[in-house]
């Protein structure tokens, strides 16, 4: 297995205390730190963020004895391959085309929509109902739960996302009334200590969408890619989620914020589980290049796109991926 990388400095990947803006105050200065992120390495963490200690345990309580169960078990709820809701067991998905599936089992929902809901009901690709083991109602509160809550947290941090960019505050809140967010909840088991260099937990890849938002144990393991090519170590830090950008925002803000390579080995010898909402806009959503990251020094590199055009095309592209699974 190749070596664990260098842990990322506080400079390198930043820890942003959201306090002001969980009080409704969203400063000037916690804008440019994340502005400064989001231009260099894509990646940042944040404290302060409002959502429960508890809820987070909670979490994570009911995912170890979810996947603690037999595999047949398990595979009774397998991922559908319409609403893409439900289990995905271990090494059926692939993040690169030049690695070997990566080492993770998930389970994964979205935002639940009964099959009344007209978006449903016209067939919108990611839109439907989540599907639930009816004997794990403790499975389904805790995600519930904590999901309320990270939905809340995106919404806030769309407001600094806004003022970061030079747009009034409230720019992005039309744009996620019904937000095509999906939340994956994964088990990775030990790697091998001497294994090939093209397997991991996850793959290097970029997230599709527009952000996401994850907590990890404290296990660690996730890995992000520096502009100069070096691989460093994003480790757990007590009562934060890290944030990183994805595709859909490097396209919104005209290349300004990068869309950054990441990659998960659990080099720790023990079980490890994380949970990334990844939060992204209403389906209809256009999305055209925004006018504070255009300039007649800066045109526009891309043309306007319907977000849910853009997602699926991403999601098409990537051929190596199972095709029941989205990873962001």
């Amino acid at each position: 297995m190749m070596q664990p990388p260098r842990a990322a400095t506080r400079d390198e990947v930043p820890v942003l205390d959201l306090a002001p803006l969980m009080a409704g105050e969203p400063t000037k200065e916690l804008a440019q730190t994340l502005r400064h992120a989001c231009e260099t390495i894509g990646f940042f963490y944040v404290a302060n963020h409002g959502v429960p200690t508890g809820t987070v345990d909670d979490l994570f309580a009911a995912m170890r004895r979810y996947f603690a169960q037999p595999l047949d078990k398990k595979m009774e709820y397998e991922i559908d391959k319409r609403y893409r809701r439900g289990y995905t067991p271990l090494a059926v998905n692939r993040a690169h085309e030049d690695y070997l599936p990566d080492l993770k089992e998930s389970f994964g929902i979205s935002l639940d929509l009964p099959l009344t809901d007209p978006d449903v009901m016209a067939g919108k690709a990611f839109h439907g109902p989540n599907r639930w083991p009816p004997d794990a109602p403790w499975f389904q509160s805790a995600a519930e739960n904590y999901v309320d809550h990270v939905i809340r947290l995106s919404k806030r941090l769309l407001h600094l996302f806004a003022l970061s960019l030079e747009l009034p505050v409230d720019y992005f809140d039309g744009f996620t009334t019904k937000p095509m967010l999906r939340t994956s909840m994964f088990h990775y088991p030990p790697q091998p200590p001497v294994g090939p260099d093209n397997q991991a937990g996850v793959a290097p890849h970029t997230d599709n969408g527009m952000f996401t938002v994850l907590q990890q144990d404290p296990i660690g393991g996730l890995e992000l890619q520096t502009r100069s090519g070096e691989w460093i170590g994003a480790p757990y830090i007590d009562d934060t989620f890290v944030i990183n950008i994805g595709d859909l925002m490097q396209v919104w803000t005209n290349d300004v914020y990068i869309s950054n390579l990441h990659r998960v080995i659990n080099r720790s010898g023990r079980e490890r589980y994380s949970v990334p909402t990844f939060f992204n806009l209403d389906y209809d959503t256009m999305v055209t290049c925004l006018p504070s990251c255009v300039s007649a020094n800066r045109p526009a590199k891309y043309e306007p796109i319907n977000f849910g055009d853009f997602f699926l095309n991403r999601f098409s592209r990537n051929k190596y991926k199972a095709p029941a699974e989205v990873t962001g």
